[in-house]
């Protein structure tokens, strides 16, 4: 086991379908990720006051403005940022949660937030919709695992994610219900939420089935910084959301330039040894990605 996580916090997951594990990233780590976010997002800080439209009582509500500070990776920034959701700490806990050796990241995304910007209070909702075409596994090892990694200090005040435990909602939400949820079921959801707030460097490992939700920044000037990271079983087609090559007008060199080939790995780059690493595959990657060091793949193909 990573010694960054316990097998308690892996089984908390399973059962709870969400674990809290604080500190996992260390302080130098942060630092450089942290850096990475003002130079990407070129700001610190937010309003004096926060964006509330609603009114006393009144429930969340996705609106637009909560993600035009919502990005996927590569970023023009250094591989701190770029790599961190394939920080080998991260992919060994997709690998444990898992039970698979051969995981792949399919969506991450850096998430800035800042006082003043939107209205961040939403509604309780589960993640598969946009994850899968059908619906959660009873097997959480064919489902994925979505980790929350903050890199600023998240209080109350800065927009911690709220979710509801998959045991406490099971008692009064059928199936159904994480598709369909009404103003009661809300209300419902609110009696039994708990918070993500947390120290800089803090994870958040969740199912796709557990009901969470943002809520608003009111920290005067406040930010807060994330990173989501989403893992599954390499073999697992029925989960998905970017399409990596889709994304090739990104500065991909910023990770390829810098990740290991297990880091690759987890993005659909064939490991070495492969067959499909051939004298002819090597030299159109290269003159892809000139500064790519493939002594790795140069020295197990035959």
């Amino acid at each position: 086991m990573n010694a960054r996580f316990t097998p308690q916090q892996v089984e908390d997951w399973r059962r709870h379908g969400v674990a809290r594990v604080e500190h996992f990233f260390r302080p130098d780590e942060v630092a450089g990720v942290r850096a990475d976010f003002e130079r990407v997002f070129g700001r610190t800080e937010g309003s004096d006051a926060p964006l509330i439209k609603k009114r006393d009582g009144e429930l969340g509500r996705f609106n637009q403005a909560q993600f035009a500070t919502f990005d996927a990776i590569p970023f023009d920034c250094s591989p701190a940022l770029n790599l961190i959701g394939v920080h080998p700490a991260l992919i060994d806990f997709a690998r444990t949660a898992l039970r698979s050796d051969d995981v792949h990241l399919y969506q991450c995304q850096a998430w800035a937030k800042f006082t003043g910007d939107a209205d961040y209070d939403q509604p309780f909702h589960c993640d598969f919709v946009n994850h899968t075409l059908t619906a959660p596994s009873d097997d959480e090892c064919l489902n994925s695992v979505t980790i929350l990694c903050y890199f600023s200090d998240v209080s109350e005040e800065h927009g911690p994610m709220h979710y509801v435990r998959r045991t406490d909602s099971s008692t009064f939400a059928g199936p159904e219900a994480t598709l369909h949820s009404d103003d009661a079921l809300q209300r419902r959801l609110l009696q039994h939420e708990r918070t993500s707030a947390a120290p800089a460097g803090s994870i958040f490992p969740y199912s796709i089935d557990v009901f969470h939700r943002g809520t608003n920044m009111t920290a005067p000037r406040g930010h807060r910084y994330a990173v989501m990271a989403c893992y599954k079983r390499a073999s697992n087609d029925t989960i998905g959301y970017h399409a990596w090559p889709f994304h090739h007008m990104k500065p991909w060199h910023h990770i390829f330039d810098h990740a290991t080939p297990e880091q690759l790995a987890c993005f659909g780059v064939n490991p070495p040894g492969h067959p499909f690493w051939t004298k002819t595959t090597l030299a159109r990657a290269q003159a892809r990605y000139p500064g790519w060091d493939l002594s790795a793949y140069r020295n197990q193909t035959t």
